[in-house]
């Protein structure tokens, strides 16, 4: 099991099992917010139009368990929404049945996708960058998203960021030079591990200073059109080259 997948699948099982709605109810300062207080609710609010002509296509990786995905499809897009875990498909699915919303919800591994079978108007990102950390995990996703644009299309991203002010526990370890989090497990295997002082750490998150994110994404053929949020987080991407 990969660095991105065994915390994945232990808290969205826990999710079902526990009848919550979303990933904030597993952390006591963000629990109780309700399904519909998603955490990139006001970002997609404000850069996404309601009700559109023509009900655009959007991708959105790391549904979740489908907050996003259900607020724009009960707006007038045509939602396709992945995400690693079945659990978090099935709940996902629940909710949107639950609504009486058309929603497509599939289990798709972002960092292993293969060729596009269709194109979007949309990419949207829900906090799923921060726990794609290697390189080359980051190429394949972002390079993925490029290739499913139709012209003209936007890749909205909302993703942790490094901050000053952020506490990392007794457990993590930062690099400043990469923005990776390294967390400590002492279940890791050799060949899972990096040593760090002597105890075995994986990579966790990517917390990226708001520049690095930026840079990434036009190395990764983008153009930021917009960069916002208190740590930059919130960005909106073209495609280089186009209008």
């Amino acid at each position: 099991m990969g660095y991105y997948e065994k915390e994945h699948f232990d808290a969205y099982a826990r999710i079902r099992r526990d009848g919550l709605e979303q990933w904030n109810d597993l952390h006591p300062g963000d629990s109780g917010r309700g399904y519909d207080d998603f955490s990139n609710r006001a970002f997609l609010m404000r850069v996404l139009p309601d009700h559109p002509s023509g009900r655009p296509a959007v991708l959105e990786y790391g549904c979740g368990t489908g907050g996003a995905a259900c607020f724009l499809a009960a707006r007038g897009y045509r939602v396709h929404a992945v995400d690693l875990v079945p659990d978090a498909i099935e709940t996902a699915r629940r909710f949107a049945a639950e609504r009486g919303l058309s929603v497509r919800f599939d289990v798709e591994d972002i960092c292993r996708w293969g060729e596009p079978g269709e194109l979007y108007d949309y990419v949207v990102d829900s906090f799923c960058l921060q726990s794609i950390v290697l390189d080359e995990d980051r190429a394949t996703v972002l390079d993925g998203v490029r290739r499913r644009f139709r012209p003209g299309g936007r890749y909205l991203i909302s993703t942790a960021m490094y901050s000053p002010g952020r506490v990392y526990d007794d457990q993590d370890h930062y690099d400043a030079a990469t923005g990776i989090v390294w967390t400590q497990d002492p279940a890791l295997s050799d060949d899972e591990a990096i040593m760090i002082d002597g105890k075995p750490y994986m990579p966790n998150r990517r917390h990226l200073t708001a520049g690095a994110l930026r840079a990434e994404l036009e190395r990764h053929g983008f153009r930021v059109i917009e960069q916002s949020g208190p740590t930059g987080g919130e960005v909106v991407c073209g495609l280089s080259g186009s209008e």
